[in-house]
């Protein structure tokens, strides 16, 4: 498959207030000289921020989200709501990320208005139901890649719903959704096997709909099953009660949603990168604010991270990757066959792991990924191949065959999880490249320097232990 690259458009969704993105350009990955001891406190989770956003701009009141993700997926999402009529002020915090939000919603949403989805799954796939509920045509657009994602399941539920879409018979963006302030909901049968976002779009607007909805999944496979339960949670939550008599159906009723003050949870995705980095170099990564409980994920890091070696504990609120001597100290990678269906996002920094692997070794249920911000299987196989590695696409996932890898460019096609899968290549490879670390913006813009400081390349916060590092994160924006 032929890969080609582009240039996102400039993006300032913060003005005075951005973080410190990282430059465009070149970014030599750093190497690992050592074993790692660092602990490190991350953002708040993407995936709930925005979904947060979404039920707060639909509740009956005022809603708090506390300690949210300040990125570009969430800077779009609040600028889509705010188009809507939603109002959302930042307000201080006690977090070290940035300030708190708090979301007012409007008697009546409103549309007559454009979005910009940039390359954001949830903005594209959560917002055109609220715009279906608004006054007035919603224009949907984004990034050039964008418009290759999947989006014909959103469209077509939307029409089933009596709600008129205009795309020009694309099945993608950019289209308009012309609202007139009601959906009438019913029953709704829909083809979710290209994104679980598909599902929760309509889940979190569904109690606004005058008849509730009752949902039904038609395809053979349903990714990322786990970020449906999130969904389900954080209705709950909010006085929403979704049942769900047979897999792969849903039920939501008409209900109010309730306001809701609510303390978002570190991005357990985000930390993908981070503990494997600890399997790479060797010793100690540690995230602090790990929840004990959550429907993230990113928590199963911890059940698959010693199927390659690792030990895990779980103490004080943290859980901590004990990578032993890593690969740069000798330690074998074990060849397995993976399964990721329910946490497809991980793929990127396993695979960056299993590139070392001693065998034969594969990543599967992961067919999906061809349609996120990137083809993510295509991209892969092409960036190993560039370093010398074996990796060859299959029909829903990646086969690797043991290889040494070697220096060379690491193109991250606009894709957050493929620059951070470049840097963890780079712990043990000296001499690669990532075009573009600014891609990690898209969640974690404060990525390239916290990977410094782990590796104790940046400011020292305070000792975590002989020779290590503590992670401070005030200071990053």
């Amino acid at each position: 498959m032929q890969l080609s690259t582009y240039s996102a458009p400039d993006f300032d969704p913060y003005g005075d207030r951005a973080p410190e993105t990282p430059e465009p350009g070149p970014w030599s990955a750093p190497t690992a000289t050592g074993p790692l001891d660092a602990r490190l406190t991350l953002p708040g989770s993407k995936s709930l921020t925005n979904r947060e956003l979404v039920l707060a701009a639909l509740a009956d009141g005022p809603s708090l989200l506390r300690r949210p993700l300040h990125s570009r997926d969430s800077a779009l999402m609040i600028e889509a709501l705010r188009e809507l009529g939603v109002e959302i002020e930042e307000v201080p915090g006690d977090g070290d990320f940035g300030p708190d939000l708090r979301i007012t919603p409007p008697e009546e949403l409103s549309g007559s208005s454009s979005i910009d989805c940039g390359l954001a799954g949830t903005v594209m796939r959560f917002v055109p139901p609220l715009a279906a509920l608004a006054l007035g045509p919603v224009v949907f657009d984004g990034d050039p890649h964008a418009r290759k994602r999947p989006m014909r399941t959103t469209i077509e539920s939307l029409r089933a719903l009596g709600v008129d879409v205009a795309d020009e018979g694309r099945g993608a963006l950019p289209f308009t959704v012309h609202g007139t302030g009601r959906i009438a909901g019913g029953e709704l049968e829909i083809d979710a096997s290209a994104s679980s976002q598909f599902v929760s779009g309509l889940l979190l607007a569904a109690p606004r709909f005058e008849n509730g909805l009752t949902l039904r999944h038609t395809g053979e496979r349903l990714p990322s099953m786990p970020h449906i339960e999130m969904t389900i949670a954080t209705l709950a939550a909010r006085g929403v009660e979704v049942t769900s008599p047979e897999p792969g159906v849903w039920v939501v009723p008409n209900a109010p949603i309730r306001a809701l003050d609510v303390d978002i949870e570190p991005d357990l995705s985000n930390a993908a990168p981070f503990l494997v980095a600890a399997l790479i170099a060797g010793g100690t990564v540690t995230i602090d604010g790990w929840p004990a409980a959550t429907t993230q994920v990113g928590d199963s890091l911890g059940e698959i991270l010693p199927r390659y070696g690792a030990a895990v504990r779980r103490e004080g609120g943290a859980l901590t990757i004990d990578g032993g001597a890593g690969v740069i100290g000798g330690t074998r990678i074990p060849a397995l066959d993976l399964d990721l269906s329910e946490g497809g996002e991980l793929a990127p920094s396993i695979a960056a792991l299993v590139a070392f692997a001693e065998g034969a070794s594969s990543i599967t249920g992961i067919a999906h990924l061809r349609g996120h911000e990137t083809d993510r299987l295509a991209a892969l196989a092409a960036l190993f191949a560039d370093l010398g590695g074996q990796v060859t696409e299959v029909d829903d996932g990646l086969a690797f065959q043991p290889h040494p890898l070697h220096a060379g460019p690491w193109r991250a096609f606009d894709d957050h999880r493929i620059a951070t899968a470049g840097a963890i290549v780079g712990l043990a490879v000296p001499g690669v490249t990532v075009d573009d670390i600014g891609a990690t913006a898209k969640t974690l813009p404060q990525f390239p320097e916290l990977w410094q400081r782990m590796l104790g390349h940046g400011p020292v916060a305070g000792a975590a232990g002989a020779g290590g590092v503590s992670l401070d994160p005030a200071g990053l924006l």
